[in-house]
């Protein structure tokens, strides 16, 4: 479609521009203007430092705080397409609930008539050219600073400034512009003109990607008189349809998730506006009453206009509210939830690139869907239920009744439902090292991506030690068999433990068992040999098997070392107080050698 889009768009531009020379002023001033808003963005995300992304997370609770988030956040960014970008990435690392996204996007309709009125009232009526200078002047000191706040308001100072400028180059293209041509001579009345100029409206949305920049451009012609009062209204609410391209463009790399918004989004708009082209009339009527009421001229078409966008948001949105649960029950079934493939992500896709908190949130559920995969394997490789293991009060009884082997391919299952898995994992934190996130951030995500790759291990090691727990715990063998038994016990119990942590609330985690399980299996390594040779010398256990038990205690060991140290990284928190009082508690690999070596001397 680029390809098509593109050359038609620039030579649509270039066409203009030698038709008149006073279109290249107007078309200048869109592009100022958009350059605008992308500084203002990229401000928000330095300056904001995640505090946006902290708060949608708690402004979803009810619809009515949703709605109300989206026309603060909108009214202060200026820009719904970015509130939508954020809400759609929200929704799809699983922060978020649908029915919150959708109040957040009819909000964001309801704030994005800010603009209107700030051009309207201010942009129109002032020389803000005089204040963009300054701004601007003012912004490059700022950028250029070290401290990432401070380049984050130099950038939404630019941004600002920017705006302001496209503003005034749009005005003053337009006034020189009607010297020339009138283009009030293409005005349409009646149906025709509404249905004409409202498509005209949404497809300059659509190619800018912007209503903000379609409304001052609106308005801009409106003030100098280049279209019409009924054309500008028309062009409004196609504004209102083209706005939805961004929401729709972002959720093609979303999940069900994120494209249940998108059209959640498309619905509401479409309504909206087919709503305000069926009631133009009232609609009129209603706006030349409000204006009358509190004193706007009624020759002030700009300030009319800014009226009649607020008053067609915020009916659709009225409209909409009581059909809420129906709207939601609607895409749920019309974009149904994929049923869940355990070897394909769940949480890593294009949409939550976009903030940092996304990405790490996001990537913290898939390194916990690799586990749940890794533990289900491990255990099935060591021939136990991970139902029946997680059920039952006496691990080790369950492990001496379980001698039926289970059918499974271990290998085929390692590539399908964990290598697979892994294998996304680092190319995401790949993708991720490539972006600009906060070093904190990138931190605790290449943490992640090592607790991804212990879990991967923890698997491995299984691997090898499946061939032996076939030979040697279907049926009884004396002393191999519970050799073999006590360390698929262990095992088992240490799946079992770090299960408990994840259930456990955050703050009430602990990191002493760890320790303590640690220096356990620490324990039990030193001493494997010293128990087989015993066994040898009784004459209960042959050299054979003594060697393959050897051999295999490596592989077990070695797995619970790493899935314990997965649980460390991943479920300890290391902040607060408590974590302080536990760092100080907790063994170092120095204090853990020599408390292994205490314990093995015995006591004196």
């Amino acid at each position: 479609m680029t390809r098509y889009y593109l050359p038609i768009v620039i030579g649509t531009l270039l066409l203009a521009f030698w038709v008149s020379p006073d279109a290249r002023e107007i078309a200048a001033g869109v592009a100022i203007f958009l350059f605008g808003m992308l500084m203002l963005e990229d401000g928000f995300k330095l300056f904001g430092g995640g505090a946006l992304e902290r708060i949608l997370e708690r402004a979803t609770g009810s619809t009515l705080r949703a709605i109300s988030f989206g026309i603060l956040s909108t009214t202060l960014l200026q820009s719904s397409s970015l509130v939508s970008i954020i809400t759609i990435s929200f929704l799809s690392a699983g922060l978020i609930s649908l029915i919150g996204g959708v109040g957040i996007i009819f909000g964001a309709n309801i704030g994005t008539t800010t603009g209107a009125w700030l051009i309207a009232g201010l942009g129109l009526k002032i020389n803000i050219a005089a204040y963009a200078m300054p701004m601007i002047a003012l912004s490059i000191v700022l950028v250029f600073q070290k401290s990432k706040p401070l380049r984050g308001i130099g950038y939404a100072l630019a941004g600002l400034g920017f705006l302001f400028l496209g503003i005034h180059h749009m005005k003053e293209g337009f006034d020189a512009f009607k010297d020339q041509i009138d283009l009030t001579r293409f005005a349409l009345t009646g149906l025709i003109g509404l249905f004409v100029y409202s498509l005209i409206g949404a497809t300059a949305t659509v190619v800018m990607q912007s209503s903000h920049a379609t409304m001052v451009l609106i308005l801009t012609a409106l003030a100098a008189g280049q279209i019409s009062y009924d054309n500008a209204l028309a062009l409004a609410i196609g504004a209102n349809i083209g706005t939805t391209i961004t929401a729709i463009i972002g959720s093609l790399g979303a999940n069900f998730q994120g494209k249940r918004l998108a059209l959640a989004h498309l619905i509401f708009n479409t309504v909206t506006a087919v709503v305000a082209l069926i009631f133009i009339a009232p609609l009129r009527e209603a706006v030349d009453g409000i204006t009358d009421l509190v004193g706007i001229a009624s020759d002030d078409y700009a300030m009319k206009l800014a009226v009649f966008h607020t008053i067609f948001n915020v009916l659709g949105v009225a409209l909409m509210l009581p059909f809420l649960t129906r709207l939601i029950a609607f895409l749920q079934r019309r974009i149904v939830e994929p049923i869940p493939d355990v070897s394909r992500p769940r949480f890593l896709n294009e949409a939550v690139d976009e903030f940092p908190q996304t990405l790490e949130v996001a990537l913290r559920k898939e390194v916990l869907h690799l586990y749940e995969n890794a533990v289900e394997l491990i255990l099935h490789g060591l021939n136990l239920h991970r139902d029946d293991v997680f059920s039952t009060d006496n691990v080790a009884a369950l492990v001496r009744k379980s001698r039926t082997p289970f059918e499974l391919d271990i290998d085929e299952s390692y590539e399908r439902r964990v290598k697979t898995l892994y294998a996304a994992i680092v190319e995401f934190t790949t993708r991720v090292g490539d972006k600009r996130v906060a070093p904190d951030i990138a931190e605790r995500i290449y943490a992640l991506r090592d607790v991804a790759s212990d879990i991967v291990q923890a698997v491995k090691s299984v691997k090898h030690l499946r061939k032996n727990i076939l030979r040697y715990t279907v049926r009884p063998q004396g002393a191999t068999t519970e050799l073999y038994d006590e360390l698929r016990t262990e095992i088992a119990r240490i799946a079992v433990e770090i299960r408990k942590l994840g259930l456990v609330e955050p703050e009430d985690r602990s990191a002493l068992w760890l320790d303590q399980e640690r220096a356990q299996i620490e324990d039990d390594a030193r001493t494997t040999s010293q128990r087989v040779d015993a066994l040898i010398r009784k004459g209960v256990l042959n050299a054979t098997a003594a060697t393959s038990f050897m051999n295999d205690s490596g592989y077990a060991y070695g797995a619970m070392r790493d899935l314990i140290e997965a649980a460390r990284s991943y479920y300890i928190e290391r902040e607060g107080a408590m974590a302080e009082v536990e760092r100080l508690l907790s063994l170092d690999e120095e204090e853990l050698t020599k408390a292994v070596t205490d314990r093995a001397r015995g006591p004196g």
